[in-house]
């Protein structure tokens, strides 16, 4: 994973070298963070009720056109959902209220288009990158919190998505933001209980952040 996420941190800095020279316009970098609202969807998935969490990182924008720029960004990203009284019959098969916790890293690379001055549009391929699987028994208080295993998993270590969204820029640089992840990969591995349910995740965000 380790070497993944350095290999995809070179590509997105020779992208940027690249893109800088090829423009007398500033690469701007900045810092972002806000809220998720997480699930995962699919014909084999109801009932599943969406995880509240955070995500932050950094980012530059690297102008190709006036008005066209490419956003790569690496974020931490607190995914994942809740399973709240589910009916036997359905692959989450419990009376508790469970909080399962999906943590990525995240890598998404945007065409950015501005559509006047300060507001955008942007979409583009995300890649995602588990860093932490968690069952919260207790998700409004503290303790219940049992980690899974990376051996013991059924939940891949790397996801696709396409992610897409607006936002609005403003001169001093502060820009507020929101996005929609949709998942393009199936989360569960291949070879386990789970390899024929169609699952992937869902995920809307909301935030902040300053451009220097």
């Amino acid at each position: 994973m380790k070497k993944l996420i350095l290999f995809t941190g070179l590509v997105l800095f020779s992208l940027s070298t690249a893109l800088a020279q090829s423009d007398s316009k500033a690469v701007q970098l900045g810092v972002k963070g806000g809220a998720n609202f997480s699930t995962i969807s699919g014909d084999d998935i109801s009932d599943t009720k969406s995880r509240t969490s955070f995500n932050v990182g950094l980012l530059a924008e690297i102008p190709i056109t006036e008005r066209l720029s490419i956003q790569p960004e690496i974020m931490y990203s607190g995914q994942g959902f809740d399973v709240k009284e589910i009916n036997q019959g359905n692959i989450f098969d419990t009376d508790e209220n469970i909080e399962y916790q999906l943590d990525y890293i995240q890598v998404p690379v945007l065409l950015k288009a501005y559509l006047v001055k300060g507001l955008s549009i942007e979409v583009g391929p995300q890649f995602g990158f588990k860093v932490h699987e968690e069952l919260d028994f207790q998700p409004n208080s503290d303790g219940g919190d049992l980690e899974v295993d990376p051996d013991s998993s059924y939940v891949k270590d790397f996801d696709t998505n396409l992610a897409f969204g607006a936002g609005y820029k403003f001169d001093n640089g502060f820009f507020v933001n929101g996005r929609y992840n949709l998942g393009l990969t199936n989360i569960f591995k291949e070879n386990t209980i789970f390899e024929n349910i169609d699952a992937k995740n869902a995920v809307w965000q909301v935030g902040v952040g300053f451009m220097f």
